[in-house]
């Protein structure tokens, strides 16, 4: 979607306003990237003066902030409660692969957002937070890959090193290409790639 066709802010109640510009600032940032977005550029896609802006956040920085953070602290929330879960470590990875999927679909912009922008944010103290989440999910799904591998539901010879990027990669990048409401759900995308993963895609 282009910033001429951003929805504007209505008026209503301050939060509805509020999760408005939200919406907005994360559709833009998304198109344009968070340094080339300006407070003006929000504000005239809203159709509100730039001041008017200020009632509700105090800097564009405040607005990212909040977008990545709610979006990540929701996904990480779904990846704690399947792993400690009583699944086996294959099907763990399997289904934070398709919460990742989810993401993808549910937070389009801010997962946009984050592949973007989140080394250059990430230089800032106010988001420590983002390096940090990125050694997490690390941990984790490089844990499940090894646990896999014990367990004896994964190959004994497969480099973990490279399977984590492997995965971390094509899973992620997805949101170059996916757009919610196409052709196909994110969960028919999650089906596929794993089918890929498991199964490969040769007859053979």
């Amino acid at each position: 979607m282009s910033a001429a066709s951003t929805p504007r802010a209505s008026t209503g109640s301050a939060t509805g306003r509020r999760e408005q510009l939200l919406a907005i600032a994360a559709q833009l940032f998304a198109e344009k990237g968070f340094r080339n977005t300006t407070v003006r550029d929000i504000a005239d896609a809203a159709g509100i003066l730039s001041g008017s802006l200020y009632h509700h956040f105090d800097s564009k920085e405040s607005m990212v902030d909040e977008l990545l953070d709610t979006f990540q602290r929701e996904l990480f929330a779904e990846y704690d409660a399947t792993a400690a879960s009583d699944l086996t470590p294959l099907a763990k990875l399997e289904s934070m692969i398709r919460s990742s999927f989810r993401a993808i679909d549910e937070h389009h912009s801010e997962v946009a957002i984050f592949q973007n922008d989140s080394t250059y944010l990430a230089t800032f103290d106010r988001f420590a937070y983002l390096p940090e989440r990125n050694e997490r999910f690390e941990k984790l799904w490089r844990g499940l890959l090894q646990e896999a591998v014990a367990s004896g539901e994964l190959r004994d010879d497969l480099d973990v090193d490279l399977v984590y990027r492997f995965l971390r990669d094509t899973v992620w990048v997805a949101v170059t290409w996916y757009r919610p409401g196409g052709a196909l759900s994110a969960a028919q995308v999650a089906d596929q790639y794993l089918s890929i993963l498991l199964k490969g895609i040769s007859r053979g």
